[in-house]
């Protein structure tokens, strides 16, 4: 792959990519710090930070242990093992830059029933305490901070050594090529996925797992779950099953089929996921809020349906490209646009654009529902500390992109 061109000047480009690369790490640590241990207050945190300095932020980073990284080891040979040895129909996904066309076993589903069943029967019947996760996470988050750093390097150099298609390369800076990846569609052997691993089966399996731990550590700790943590855990979790739903609608998305595997994606699936989206339920923990029997059904019921117009978004444009733009949108033929545009290798193509329907309302609609989900599965907590509204709703805004 020849020298990459950017989009912005090449200065804001690379400040972007090593402004992220430096400062996600430290977030994520100072978000579970102002979680678990500032009630939920940035400027509790903020005030720390004043007082102690560079110090006091070395002293707050837990340092990864031995049962954080046998946590991790186990959980995902768990869902390694699951994605490669539960039956699953072939689907094949777009065809590539390269003209190379992924399959995949579509066994999300399969693999989300028997973790959530397994985790809860470990804790059911006295085998495994998921309060252990919660007491050791910011061991466990510090441990997957630097584990998927390296976890990236080995993507950088299995790149460049042993690419698994032709869908790989070098832009001939290794800033870009660390951060976006190498290889589009990399795979360990000819059946493991990485990406599908990295977003789906540990990050996006993660954030139902540690919403499930939340509230058996609420319960272990008050003998009860608040209808806040009930409603949030409720919400994030029909959330996550219609991703498993959907699961093989994402492999069609940008973050599959155009994204390469690099630090953008793969560290980011493997710890904002599970710490950032998570945030909210990690807050209730320690902060159970009484809603009310009315006020937590109109939460949960506004939450569901945000959850479904997203969702049926995401339908209408599947149905629209697989079909080739002869289907019905909300009973009518669909209105659409004829879009022309250059490859890279100078071949012109076209694409259609779906313009009824919810797509029809405004551009990228799909992210409004969206929004309103992570909102709703936020509220909750209620304001204390707006800080952890505006923390989840930044955090979530991308989701329909990432995970």
């Amino acid at each position: 792959m020849a020298e990459a061109k950017t989009v912005h000047s090449p200065a804001l480009t690379y400040f972007s990519m090593i402004s992220l690369l430096t400062l996600c790490p430290p977030f994520v640590i100072l978000l579970w710090y102002t979680m678990v241990h500032a009630d939920g207050s940035v400027l509790q945190t903020w005030d720390y930070l004043k007082q102690h300095g560079v110090q006091g932020f070395i002293d707050i980073w837990p340092r990864p242990t031995a049962i954080a990284w046998k946590l991790i080891a186990c959980y995902a040979a768990f869902e390694a093992a699951l994605q490669l040895f539960l039956p699953g129909k072939t689907v094949e996904g777009p065809i590539s830059p390269c003209g190379n066309r992924p399959v995949y076993k579509a066994n999300g589903m399969q693999a989300y029933a028997v973790t959530l069943i397994t985790y809860l029967s470990l804790w059911w019947f006295g085998i495994f305490n998921p309060a252990i996760v919660y007491d050791h996470l910011g061991e466990i988050y510090s441990a997957l901070i630097f584990g998927s750093f390296i976890f990236c390097i080995f993507l950088y150099i299995k790149g460049h050594v042993a690419p698994s298609s032709t869908d790989s390369g070098s832009s001939g800076n290794i800033i870009i090529d660390f951060y976006w990846g190498m290889e589009l569609y990399p795979r360990i052997g000819k059946n493991f996925d990485i990406k599908v691993f990295t977003n789906c089966r540990f990050g996006m399996m993660s954030w139902a797992v540690l919403a499930v731990t939340y509230c058996i550590k609420q319960y272990e700790e008050n003998g009860k779950v608040a209808d806040s943590m009930l409603v949030n855990t409720i919400l994030m979790l029909v959330y996550v099953t219609k991703f498993f739903w959907w699961e093989a609608g994402y492999w069609n998305t940008m973050d599959i089929a155009h994204d390469r595997a690099g630090f953008y994606i793969c560290w980011g699936c493997l710890v904002w996921v599970p710490s950032i989206y998570t945030s909210p339920g990690m807050y209730l923990v320690n902060h159970p809020v009484n809603l009310g029997i009315q006020l937590a059904i109109y939460i949960l019921l506004a939450g569901i349906t945000c959850i479904y117009i997203n969702y049926d978004c995401d339908r209408q444009r599947q149905e629209f490209r697989r079909t080739n733009g002869k289907c019905l949108v909300w009973g009518k033929a669909p209105s659409k646009i004829v879009a022309s545009y250059t490859t890279t290798s100078g071949e012109t193509k076209s694409s259609l654009l779906l313009t009824s329907g919810w797509w029809g309302l405004s551009r990228h609609f799909h992210y409004v529902p969206e929004i309103l989900a992570a909102f709703f599965w936020t509220v909750p907590a209620l304001f204390d500390h707006v800080s952890l509204s505006s923390f989840e709703m930044h955090a979530v805004s991308g989701t329909s992109t990432h995970c």
